[in-house]
């Protein structure tokens, strides 16, 4: 088995070169999108266990900046992602959406008709239902990760089973693509945030682009009728577009906390005045990141 890699890594004699945590084994699409987003910047991708150990690699020092999965337009929201965030201090500097291809491989040897077994991971797996509708016969089973799976493939040797994940895996492991595009819709796309210490030096600043600026609060609401009302009406007041609301459960059992993503950056007067008046009704309210949003990506790709 896969075993947990998030350790700092030691850079060339004479350079620095910034390291950027990640969930998953070398060649999984958390990887891509940190070689998507800094194709201009060298950068040492972080293999890590699971997104707790990502964030907490990152809120400690142990990477620069990490790449998060957050939501994708099939399988909806990445809810670990989400409470590994909202747990640990570290801030939102920039979002990237990556188109999303799976391909089932396996060992060389392996035939399509005899697999009987396929690896990955959960969010990917939920991308591909028709594929499985069509493949009774052929049983999914969760993995940390689709490159993490794609490797454990590898190294068992074993025809019966296989892996979903990217075709950068494919290539890294040895392995064979025996149904490429397997996604239930050629659309398929990923959405990530990249992260950061609150105190880390901002570095470059992230393209603006057509889609404008983002902001995403984490807020506490009193146990009350009409919270969730109070929590939306000062966007809706200032005119403002929420892109994603979202509720995960709060420390105290049977509450609940909104995470509000909202089309407007902090810089923007409206966006202060729809704050300054959910902080008047809120138990909390916590700025995770105010960056540029990502344009919407074409449909995925071989």
């Amino acid at each position: 088995m896969w075993k947990p890699m998030c350790e700092p890594v030691t850079p060339t004699p004479g350079s620095r070169l910034p390291r950027v945590a990640f969930q998953g084994a070398p060649g999984a699409f958390s990887e891509e999108a940190i070689l998507t987003h800094h194709r201009t910047v060298p950068v040492v991708p972080l293999p890590c266990r699971d997104f707790r150990e990502l964030v907490l690699t990152v809120a400690g020092g142990g990477a620069d900046q990490g790449m998060i999965p957050v939501e994708n337009s099939l399988a909806g929201t990445v809810a670990a992602a989400y409470d590994a965030l909202l747990d640990t201090p570290v801030e939102i500097r920039a979002e990237v959406i990556l188109p999303i291809r799976h391909h089932l491989m396996a060992v060389p040897w392996a035939k399509l008709e005899g697999i009987r077994e396929v690896f990955s991971h959960s969010v990917a797996l939920a991308q591909c239902n028709r594929f499985f509708q069509a493949h009774p016969d052929v049983r999914p089973v969760v993995a940390y990760d689709t490159a993490g799976a794609a490797r454990e493939v590898a190294e068992r040797k074993d025809s019966s089973v296989a892996a979903v994940a990217p075709e950068a895996a494919a290539a890294r492991y040895g392995l064979t693509i025996l149904a490429r595009g397997i996604e239930d819709r050629s659309d398929n796309q990923t959405r990530f945030y990249l992260i950061s210490r609150p105190d880390a030096p901002a570095g470059p600043r992230a393209p603006e682009t057509s889609a404008g600026r983002k902001t995403v609060l984490m807020v506490e609401m009193p146990d009350q009728v009409g919270s969730l009302h109070a929590a939306l009406g000062p966007f809706a007041r200032e005119g403002l577009t929420l892109s994603k609301v979202e509720s995960r459960p709060a420390p105290r059992p049977w509450t609940y906390r909104f995470i509000l993503e909202v089309r407007a950056g902090m810089e923007s007067p409206a966006m202060r005045r729809a704050v300054d008046e959910l902080r008047a009704d809120a138990t909390s309210v916590r700025l995770l990141g105010s960056f540029p949003a990502a344009a919407h990506s074409p449909p995925g790709r071989d």
